[in-house]
């Protein structure tokens, strides 16, 4: 789980706070986060909400059991969102997961790609590996790093959307969006609604399929008896 240091927790926790109460009127026009495989989400679904940092790397560490257990099912039994939720203390949290947003908007196809490649060159956006660029520095490199794992045809498509001040706003939806159900490290998983205990040990495969695979079996049970 990464998280700070318990001050820091503190103020992260008194920031969400604050960042809810701010926001009790911002209802964006659609559900926050990233459709998996176009798979809609719905209760007729086990449905999982992922929250990660692109540059986190225990979002990283936890993406690769998760994506398997899902993929095992088919797109009738389990569906995924996953939410960007970019912590204040990952220097470039903030414009990774706007990428993730631009991209999105652009082609929902490459949204994973692109969550994929920056959780597989995380050391490439470290605080320490940024600590002496500038802000229009790192945003380069991120635009770049989007082109090149995407496409260079779209290059010109993600540094417009960096320009575009609703894309900023969506990545601060997802933040306070977070908040709002209590989030304040990542990753978070929720499953059909209920939070996962919080443990700094990642969820494996197996024990995925342990938390799904019984809901499953309620599902197809519900269904043969309507």
């Amino acid at each position: 789980m990464s998280k700070p240091t318990t001050p820091v927790t503190f103020l992260l926790i008194i920031t969400c706070m604050l960042v809810l109460v701010s926001s009790q009127s911002l209802i964006p026009p659609k559900y926050d986060g990233f459709v998996y495989k176009k798979r809609a989400a719905s209760t007729a679904t086990v449905f999982i909400e992922a929250y990660f940092d692109p540059v986190c790397p225990d979002s990283r560490d936890s993406w690769p059991p998760l994506k398997q257990a899902v993929d095992y099912y088919g797109s009738g039994l389990v569906s995924l969102i996953v939410h960007p939720f970019p912590l204040p203390y990952h220097d470039n949290a903030f414009i990774t997961s706007r990428a993730l947003h631009i991209v999105n908007e652009l082609n929902t196809s490459a949204t994973y790609r692109l969550l994929e490649a920056f959780f597989n060159n995380q050391e490439r956006f470290y605080n320490a590996q940024t600590l002496n660029m500038s802000r229009v520095a790192a945003l380069d490199q991120v635009i770049r790093f989007a082109s090149s794992t995407l496409g260079n045809s779209m290059q010109s498509a993600i540094k417009s959307g960096f320009r575009d001040s609703k894309t900023n706003i969506k990545t601060r939806v997802s933040f306070k969006y977070g908040c709002s159900r209590g989030v304040y490290g990542t990753p978070f998983f929720f499953v059909n609604g209920f939070l996962l205990p919080v443990s700094d040990d990642a969820i494996d495969y197996d024990r995925w399929r342990k938390i799904i695979d019984p809901l499953v079996s309620k599902q197809r049970h519900r269904v043969s008896s309507d």
